[in-house]
């Protein structure tokens, strides 16, 4: 149990940090696309709302239009 080499150890510990700054990037980077993915969604609605309403204008004056 005393056969550790500290050299594939070092090698070892230097995979593992770098492994966790590869993790802290990635969930920095699923944070912004979160933030983005939020950000868009409200877009999305606010276009579904403005096309709504133009649309009822549209269907007025056509319907005031034919009669």
């Amino acid at each position: 149990m005393t056969d550790i080499n500290p050299v594939e150890f070092g090698k070892m510990k230097e995979q593992i940090e770098h492994l966790q700054k590869g993790q802290d990037e990635l969930n920095k980077d699923m944070k912004e696309m979160l933030a983005l993915a939020n950000q868009s969604r409200g877009g999305f609605w606010m276009g579904m709302a403005i096309a709504s309403f133009i649309g009822g204008l549209v269907s007025i004056f056509i319907r005031n239009w034919m009669q």
